[in-house]
């Protein structure tokens, strides 16, 4: 199966975000990546989703069913600008901290926790960076970490993605 990117533009009324992740629960998708924030226009919330599934134009169809869905867009590969942030602590012995800052400002990762014996990175970008850090800062020996749900908007290109808008 592969991944498809989501963006939902809903109403902003409770329980908008419990119908969507319960359709594709029924429906036996997993949602890997899931993150709900505000819009330009206070009343509406845009719903980011990474799903796993063979097809989506049948889930498609199935959103527009929920009440309070305004816009569904499945983004394609490529096609639309993509950010993740991930925090991430790794072990830092004093003596190879200079070597871990380094290597860190590679990818222009933040430390914005020093410990005795840790340093915290945050890193923002796009998931395959965030991906590369990760498996560059696992020969220091990562302690701990977390990622935000992945959030996209369409590059500016109108046939960059596939968007039905409901019609009343």
């Amino acid at each position: 199966m592969s991944q498809h990117l989501i963006t939902v533009t809903v109403e902003n009324k409770p329980g908008v975000l419990a119908r969507i992740a319960s359709m594709f629960a029924r429906r036996d998708f997993n949602i890997h990546s899931l993150a709900v924030g505000p819009t330009e226009d206070p009343t509406r919330s845009r719903v980011t989703m990474v799903v796993d599934g063979p097809e989506m134009e049948q889930i498609v169809k199935q959103l527009y069913k929920l009440v309070h869905v305004i816009k569904v867009t499945e983004h394609l590969p490529g096609e639309a600008v993509e950010r993740e942030i991930m925090l991430v602590r790794v072990n830092a012995d004093p003596s190879r901290r200079s070597e871990i800052l380094n290597a860190a400002n590679i990818f222009e990762a933040t430390a914005v926790d020093v410990g005795a014996a840790t340093i915290t990175f945050e890193v923002v970008g796009e998931p395959s960076r965030l991906s590369d850090f990760l498996e560059f800062m696992r020969t220091y020996g990562i302690i701990s970490l977390v990622k935000s749900g992945r959030i996209a908007l369409a590059k500016d290109n109108k046939s960059a993605s596939r968007s039905r808008k409901r019609t009343a």
